[in-house]
């Protein structure tokens, strides 16, 4: 019988195939862009640093950071609580495990950047969520993050801008995740009955409790063009409405034209529209406190 078993062995490539192999021209990593809208292939460099398609004026997912050096005078970032301790509230299985990858992976410390900065020489008080980050979604930091920047606020008298993108609430926080929507809308309430201004920028995606909470409660409401803003998914509405949703629905144009955001700003031209928002503003409450 052991003369019919068979015998290991190991294959060897044709030398052609190998020859093949090592003459294939390697391309690097992140060379190229595919366009998620129009599907067209871009030369990562065209983007340029504000990440807009050149063919159809797309404009990509940046990070809190790239969004950071885009926005505020050069230097004058002073982030703030960064230190906060990771909370697993519901004790959820390897939710803890998750975020240290994440943080790591970000080199992030949580879903918001928060900190005190300049643009075009008018102080502010900055926050900027990361969709890179759980998808940008609200736990208990967070929470806590947004609500210390609106009372650091209301201490310096400063107004706050807040760019938001978020999928909504973390589910590995359940019902506390919930709760920070009506935390931070306190906290925003506070800050307008001092008299102080309040603009949040919604971003792709800005969905969930974050769009139903202090998303839109800002006294002027900008947005990025084509960012997708709602609260639910617009497959879950028509399973629940039993009807199909009008063409464009959930975007900043179809808000815009509703009558729920004040003005679609471009990427390129938001570091000039703020501080132009500001400076009105800094100059009236000046004049108000003289």
């Amino acid at each position: 019988m052991k003369l019919f078993r068979k015998r290991p062995y190991i294959p060897l490539e044709p030398s052609s195939a190998v020859e093949e192999a090592q003459q294939k021209p390697v391309v690097p990593e992140g060379l190229w862009e595919k366009c998620p809208n129009c599907n067209k292939t871009i030369y990562s460099k065209d983007l340029g640093s504000e990440k807009i398609c050149p063919h159809c004026q797309y404009n990509f997912r940046i990070t809190a950071k790239e969004r950071i050096s885009l926005l505020v005078d050069e230097g004058s970032f002073e982030e703030w609580e960064q230190l906060l301790p990771i909370e697993n509230p519901l004790n959820f299985p390897g939710y803890e495990e998750k975020l240290m990858v994440t943080k790591e992976k970000t080199n992030m410390d949580e879903a918001v950047v928060i900190g005190k900065a300049q643009i075009e020489n008018q102080e502010l008080i900055l926050c900027v969520m990361d969709s890179n980050f759980f998808m940008g979604s609200m736990g208990k930091v967070v929470g806590e993050k947004i609500t210390r920047a609106f009372e650091i606020a209301i201490n310096l008298r400063l107004p706050v801008v807040i760019f938001t993108a978020s999928g909504g609430a973390r589910m590995q926080e359940g019902i506390l995740s919930l709760m920070q929507m009506a935390k931070i809308s306190i906290a925003v309430s506070n800050h307008q009955e001092a008299g102080l201004l309040y603009i949040p920028v919604l971003t792709d995606p800005t969905t969930g409790g974050v769009t139903a909470s202090f998303a839109m409660q800002g006294d002027i409401i900008l947005a990025e063009p084509g960012a997708t803003v709602g609260f639910a998914g617009k497959r879950v509405i028509e399973q629940t409405i039993k009807a199909t949703l009008p063409e464009g629905f959930q975007t900043a144009e179809h808000l815009l034209q509703k009558g729920f955001i004040d003005r679609i700003v471009p990427r390129t031209k938001l570091r000039s529209v703020l501080g132009f928002l500001l400076s009105i503003h800094l100059d009236v409450e000046t004049e108000v406190d003289s």
